[in-house]
């Protein structure tokens, strides 16, 4: 492993010696995937402690951190659980603080336990299943409807909005239409945030990302881009499709106006 997970191990260590201190998991790049960790990783964590009260001590109290190594130079609250930290060699943290009785109650994946107390136990639950909604048919036509949505609020002079409903909402639903495409691989997938590594899928027909998503200016490029690749794709509604492409023509009219 590289060696700022190896830090990771240091603090294990360091908070070993509070018999409060049940457990340090590691998750994501620094859990069982640690051969995804880069130059780039920051390192996520829990610290499994045995009841409330040493809860609020470790989420109120950072000198544990120092186990780490290093000098911490910024920090905040970002949850009720925990905190995210940058020390000054430029180690970033993001961390929680569960009982055991929280912790199994948290859908997780690919959690590694760094260090433990001989008598911890941890089974992990899996992700929550997908939706009745997870369907092609659902993220195709959310697609194209967010595409008429998003082009009536251009037009209306909203680009903001337009551009969440454009460039994030359908690209989101293409992002689940390339993950329910078994033509496609994925990978080392993130269950909880479907753009990780989209840049890493092999096979299928793979969007063009930078077509679909060019910036707050172009709303009516990327909506003419995500309905090219939805109709080249799937077999779309010529009532819906019309609709838009109406409304690509009306906000490509005003854009030379």
């Amino acid at each position: 492993m590289r060696e700022d997970l190896h830090r990771l191990d240091r603090l294990a260590t360091a908070v070993s010696g509070d018999p409060s201190v049940i457990a340090i998991l590691g998750l994501g790049s620094a859990g069982q995937e640690t051969h995804r960790f880069d130059d780039h990783s920051d390192i996520d964590f829990f610290v499994v402690v045995t009841d409330a009260d040493a809860k609020r001590r470790y989420l109120d109290d950072i000198a544990w951190l120092g186990g780490f190594g290093g000098e911490v130079i910024y920090e905040f609250v970002n949850d009720p659980n925990g905190r995210k930290a940058l020390f000054a060699d430029g180690l970033f943290l993001e961390y929680a603080i569960f009982t055991p009785a929280e912790l199994q109650a948290l859908p997780l994946s690919g959690v590694r336990v760094v260090w433990s107390r001989p008598a911890f136990h941890y089974d992990e639950i899996d992700p929550p299943a997908r939706g009745a909604l997870d369907t092609v048919e659902f993220h195709l036509n959310e697609a194209l409807t967010n595409l008429f949505v998003g082009l009536h609020r251009q037009l209306r002079g909203e680009r903001l909005t337009a551009m969440r409903f454009i460039q994030v909402y359908a690209v989101d639903r293409v992002l689940a239409l390339q993950r329910l495409d078994p033509g496609t691989t994925w990978a080392d997938p993130d269950p909880f945030e479907a753009t990780r590594r989209v840049e890493s899928t092999r096979g299928g027909d793979q969007p063009d990302y930078s077509r679909m998503a060019p910036g707050y200016g172009n709303n009516v490029d990327g909506a003419r881009a995500i309905l090219a690749w939805l109709n080249t794709n799937y077999p779309t509604d010529p009532h819906i499709v019309s609709a838009i492409e109406d409304l690509l023509a009306t906000a490509a009219s005003a854009s030379t106006a």
